[in-house]
């Protein structure tokens, strides 16, 4: 009985730590963008597309400007770090002149060091991660699609340290230099993200930010680290020490659906990259929770609009 009770509760305490972004963020294929470098000087603008992905832009010298679609022009300078997701967006030394696209400047392959001019008043660096094909939405949607890194937080000093990694590894080209920038690239996202979320007000809306509210996020924790159990919303309630119609109110106003909803939307998200990397469909209803076969092909039409084994648009 003893064994039995410490079992349980190293398995509780597995629960409480799960990490559901890394859980995310591992099941979805992420795939690092490499780093790269922007050295000008003088008047200039540079464009780039927008791109279902989590982008990063920080200026280690100098200043610029940031121009979204639908926002005001953004004041950057040397230590500000923004995030992106699914928005083109424009760096420039003056709001008003017309940008240049800058995609063909980093085309060619290992070519990560771009200078405009002859000077280098000032320096930005760019990077990120990227998604296998239809997962994206899942991530990116739970964000906004501007962010910037407040400086002033306890946990900026990670994100300064490991750009200034990667401001040296971008600048000295080095053996194994672009793993080493895709690597760092990828590091620096998830470090902004996690100054974001700290900073993120209690009414921010995903599940990402809702991480950091003390009962919702461990009550996604829980989802996360068992996703195949039958959970329902008084259990849930229960774990997290909350009234049944409170939980759901404050889940639903912090992750922007219903808890279940949330569970059954990842579920399916799962259970198509589980689909994609060769499982059967068989295996998949059980290892995300279904008794059977049809009861998942059901809910799986029903969340995506397709069957499980036809291909994904």
């Amino acid at each position: 009985m003893i064994y039995v009770q410490k079992t349980m509760a190293l398995s509780q305490s597995a629960k409480d730590r799960s990490d559901p972004f890394a859980d995310v963020l591992a099941t979805l294929g992420t795939r690092s963008v490499r780093g790269t470098s922007l050295d000008a000087s003088g008047e200039w603008a540079v464009a780039f597309d927008g791109r279902r992905r989590f982008k990063f832009v920080a200026v280690t010298r100098g200043r610029c400007w940031l121009l979204l679609p639908d926002h005001a022009p953004e004041a950057l300078v040397e230590g500000d770090i923004v995030l992106l997701t699914d928005t083109r967006y424009v760096v420039a030394s003056d709001p008003a002149l017309k940008p240049i696209d800058g995609t063909p400047l980093y085309a060619s392959p290992g070519h990560d060091a771009v200078r405009l001019a002859t000077g280098d008043e000032t320096a930005l660096i760019g990077g990120g991660s990227g998604f296998a094909v239809g997962s994206a939405d899942f991530v990116l949607d739970a964000l906004p699609t501007f962010m910037r890194v407040d400086r002033a937080s306890a946990t900026a000093g990670s994100v300064a340290a490991t750009l200034e990694s990667l401001r040296t590894e971008v600048a000295q080209a080095a053996l194994g230099g672009s793993l080493v920038t895709e690597r760092l690239a990828e590091i620096l996202v998830i470090a902004a993200v996690r100054v974001f979320v700290a900073a993120s007000p209690t009414t921010s809306v995903g599940w990402i930010t809702a991480l950091a509210d003390p009962k919702i996020g461990k009550a996604l924790r829980l989802m996360h680290a068992d996703i195949a159990y039958r959970w329902t919303v008084p259990r849930l309630a229960s774990e997290v020490g909350m009234s049944r119609s409170a939980f759901t109110q404050r889940f639903t106003e912090r992750v922007g659906r219903p808890p279940l909803d949330y569970l059954i939307h990842w579920r399916m998200v799962l259970g198509q990259q589980k689909l994609k990397d060769g499982h059967t469909v068989a295996a998949v209803a059980t290892a995300v929770g279904y008794s059977s076969q049809s009861a998942f092909s059901h809910a799986f039409r029903r969340a995506l609009g397709r069957t499980p084994r036809s291909d994904p648009a």
